[in-house]
């Protein structure tokens, strides 16, 4: 399955300690990130992640590109709901999407621990068909 991973910069430490600790998990999929997440996630979690740009430099519309081909499968967007910065990407863009092509999205840490735990049981097998 592909696995998509954002983080606002106030949640960029939390994404790196969700990849440490879901590793096992995430090791068996393929992960794509907006420049800096990925980079992040690698360093920590040795885990490969393919790498678009940085999240304000286009990361954001690459993955939303890939969104709109229907070549994710799970969408795991940690935002920082008080105080985003302009440079950062837009979540309403990425969830708009993740809705119009059923792709299963978190936006905080509860719910992509339910999400990954989904993927770990084949709960999200229904993309395979859905694509």
């Amino acid at each position: 399955m592909n696995v998509g991973l954002m983080a606002h910069d106030a949640k960029k430490k939390l994404m790196q300690n969700f990849c440490i600790a879901y590793r096992g998990i995430l090791c068996k999929h393929e992960l794509f990130g907006t420049g800096t997440t990925g980079r992040l996630v690698e360093e920590v979690a040795n885990l490969n992640v393919h790498k678009y740009l940085a999240g304000h430099l286009g990361g954001e519309q690459q993955l939303a590109a890939q969104i709109e081909h229907n070549q994710l499968d799970l969408m795991i967007f940690l935002r920082d709901p008080i105080r985003p910065k302009s440079h950062e990407p837009d979540v309403n863009d990425i969830v708009r999407l993740c809705d119009m092509h059923n792709i299963p999205m978190a936006t905080n840490l509860a719910t992509a621990e339910l999400l990954i735990k989904a993927l770990d049981r084949g709960d999200l097998e229904w993309r395979e068909m859905y694509k």
